[in-house]
C-alpha cells in the first residue's frame, strides 16, 4: 500500500537527500536526461530547506520513498523564473511553483500524480495564492533519445485545467546522459487559476 504525505518544515529537511536520490533516478529518463550528482542536488533543494511556505508532497512504499512533488512560493524562485514568467500581468506574490514530481516507473498509473497536485494545490489555496505553475522540459520531437512509446504528460496536465502559458519559457543548464558537459534546455511555464 503506497502512503502519500505532505512534508514541512523539518520533515521535509529530513526527506530532502532521499528526494535528491530519487531526482537523479528519475529525470535520467526522457524527457529530462539528467546526469545528474548529488552535490548539485543539495544545493539546487536548498531552497526548500529555507523556504518557510514550502512543501514535500511524499510517496512511500513502506518507509521507501518512491515518490516525491516539491513546491513554494514562487517568489522563492524568482532569481530562476521572474523573467520568463514576466510574460504574464501577475504579481509572483500570486503564484505557487510545483516545482518536479518524480515518481518511480512502477508505481505510476496510481492516482499518485493526483495526489501530488491535489496536495500542492490546497497548500497554495491555504497561502491565499490565485495561481499555480509548473515548468515541463521542451524536447524536438525528433531528438535520438525519444523513446518509441513515450506519451507526453500534456494529456494529464490539461485535465486538471493547466495550459501553456504564451511566451513564458525559462532557460536552465544541465548536463544530459549523452553529453560530455551541460547544455542550456528550454523549460515551458504551464498555469492554471486555483
Amino acid at each position: 500500500m503506497i502512503r502519500v504525505e505532505r512534508l514541512t518544515g523539518e520533515d521535509l529537511a529530513k526527506a530532502l537527500d532521499d528526494v535528491a536520490r530519487l531526482r537523479i533516478e528519475v529525470f535520467r529518463a526522457w524527457p529530462y536526461l539528467y546526469d545528474g550528482d548529488e552535490a548539485y542536488e543539495r544545493h539546487y533543494l536548498q531552497t526548500y530547506r529555507e523556504s518557510e511556505n514550502a512543501i514535500l508532497v511524499a510517496a512511500f512504499d513502506g518507509d521507501r520513498l518512491v515518490g516525491a512533488s516539491t513546491g513554494t512560493p514562487m517568489e522563492d524562485h524568482a532569481e530562476d523564473f521572474a523573467a520568463a514568467i514576466d510574460v504574464q500581468d501577475i504579481d509572483l506574490k500570486d503564484i505557487f511553483y510545483c516545482a518536479e514530481s518524480v515518481l518511480l516507473p512502477g508505481f505510476r498509473g496510481r492516482g499518485i500524480g493526483h495526489a501530488f497536485f491535489d496536495a500542492r494545490e490546497a497548500h497554495a489555496r491555504a497561502m491565499g495564492r490565485r495561481y499555480v505553475a509548473f515548468c515541463g522540459v521542451v524536447r524536438p520531437a525528433e531528438h535520438p533519445l525519444k523513446p518509441e512509446q513515450y506519451q507526453p504528460l500534456d494529456p494529464f496536465w490539461r485535465k486538471r485545467g493547466y495550459a501553456p502559458v504564451k511566451g513564458a519559457v525559462a532557460q536552465f543548464r544541465w548536463k544530459d546522459i549523452d553529453q560530455p558537459e551541460e547544455t542550456e534546455h528550454p523549460l515551458q511555464f504551464w498555469m492554471r487559476a486555483l
